[in-house]
């Protein structure tokens, strides 16, 4: 039941979202950047990114936004990971503590000037899920995937019971395969 009442809830976040036709992470970032009034960046994390580190970041600064994303995945995945972060924007999101390490390696020009960061790490906390649960409803919104059905989540519960596969957390997409 709370599954659903996440869905439903963020399902009313992205209906009062205007998503591009076709659709582009970059037009909707302009179109964010726009209705907030602070410049929205889009960039690759550095790169090799390995085990451990963020997937996705979101920072905001003094004088506009950045979403970072691995640009080592694929497109699907990197546009996955943007509107995850975009999930954090839009629901006005916050860190929960101010860790440097997480973006001292990151080039920008007055680090200084860094507010707050939201790494995408895990899912553990109900800001996250709710992210996620923004960029699933965002890409079933556009096509990228199905949206579950009655029988996708029952077959899933019966894989889980059956010992096929471990439970996936609530909110989270079946790996396409």
């Amino acid at each position: 039941m709370r599954w659903r009442r996440l869905r439903r809830r963020c399902r009313r976040v992205i209906d009062s979202l205007s998503l591009p036709e076709p659709f582009s992470v970059q037009e909707l970032c302009a179109r964010l950047a726009e209705e907030r009034g602070r410049p929205l960046h889009l960039l690759p994390l550095p790169t090799p990114t390995v085990p451990g580190t963020p997937s996705g970041m979101w920072l905001t600064a003094e004088h506009g936004d950045y979403i970072f994303f691995d640009e080592q995945t694929s497109p699907l995945h990197q546009e996955h990971i943007i509107v995850h972060e975009i999930g954090h924007v839009v629901c006005d999101h916050r860190s929960a503590g101010d860790d440097q390490r997480m973006y001292r390696h990151i080039d920008l020009a007055d680090p200084h000037s860094i507010r707050q960061a939201l790494p995408r790490l895990r899912y553990s906390d109900e800001q996250e899920r709710e992210a996620e649960m923004i960029a699933s409803l965002i890409l079933e919104a556009i096509g990228r995937v199905p949206a579950p059905t009655p029988m996708s989540g029952f077959l899933g519960g019966l894989e889980s019971a059956m010992g096929l596969r471990g439970p996936r957390p609530a909110g989270t997409s079946c790996p396409r395969g």
